[in-house]
């Protein structure tokens, strides 16, 4: 009996000795630590237009490293579509489109506050062609000497929509349109251009730009179609409003801007 009240004397000296080493640590522990160690790690979700992609990924190399306890997550389509989803119900913390309308809609319904949206950048309409084409493609005129052109579809993808436009205003569109090909996203309708699959394809500068396999003939007049500008908001229903407002600031700064700059998007201000 004697034993076994020693050892039950020794197990308790030994678990208090560990409980008050841990507590030592934690006490030593540097504030800093404690807090991070605190603090949950969020993750955000941010609905974004696919002529984005280049931009936002680099923006958010830099965030990451800046913001460890935030996780940034894209979500990439057409602005269309990716409005019809927020509208929808899907979890989504901040929406970038690549039209106004679209974010408008979210604006009208209510589930983005006018206070909490920007007009960030801007951006041009080109007419790209495949680097060993012989078509003699060299304006938007010459799209009726073309057998098949892609652009986007138009009820989703506002690029599809400007470029509809701009042939419509040049008086072009009733002759190629028989021969369009749809796409999802100008990133489809760039690939196909890449391919060779189409003659030709109307696409956002800062996509024709990030690829090599493809040549700029034209740029479409300012005066044939509606202002290509990108909004971003914050969506109401967000449950991470603090990070999306602190992602949504980040996005607005000096060293954002310039990145978005370099990939061929324009300052709206």
């Amino acid at each position: 009996m004697k034993k076994l009240n020693l050892l039950f004397f020794s197990m308790m000296l030994l678990l208090l000795a560990v409980t008050g080493c841990s507590n030592n640590e934690q006490s030593r522990m540097p504030d800093e630590q404690k807090k991070e160690l605190d603090e949950k790690k969020v993750e955000l979700t941010i609905s974004a237009a696919a002529s984005l992609q280049n931009a936002l990924n680099d923006i958010k190399a830099t965030f990451d490293k800046e913001n460890p306890n935030v996780t940034v997550n894209y979500n990439f389509g057409a602005s269309g579509a990716l409005q019809q989803q927020i509208s929808q119900g899907a979890p989504v913390d901040l929406f970038f489109s690549a039209a106004e309308d679209k974010f408008d809609k979210l604006v009208q319904d209510g589930l983005i506050e006018k206070t909490k949206g920007t007009d960030l950048v801007g951006n041009e309409l080109v007419l790209v062609v495949p680097n060993d084409s012989n078509k003699g493609i060299k304006t938007f005129e010459d799209l009726t000497k073309t057998d098949k052109i892609s652009i986007g579809t138009p009820e989703a993808v506002p690029a599809g929509q400007y470029a509809k436009d701009t042939l419509e205003e040049l008086n072009v569109w009733s002759s190629v349109e028989g021969k369009v090909i749809y796409a999802k996203d100008v990133r489809q309708v760039l690939t196909y251009v890449e391919t060779n699959n189409v003659d030709a394809g109307i696409v956002y500068k800062t996509d024709a730009l990030i690829s090599p396999k493809v040549k700029i003939v034209a740029t479409a007049e300012e005066n044939t179609h509606a202002p290509i500008i990108y909004p971003l908001g914050v969506i109401k229903n967000s449950t991470h409003q603090k990070e999306a407002q602190l992602f949504y600031d980040y996005l607005q700064n000096e060293t954002s801007l310039k990145t978005l700059e370099k990939y061929g998007f324009k300052r709206i201000n």
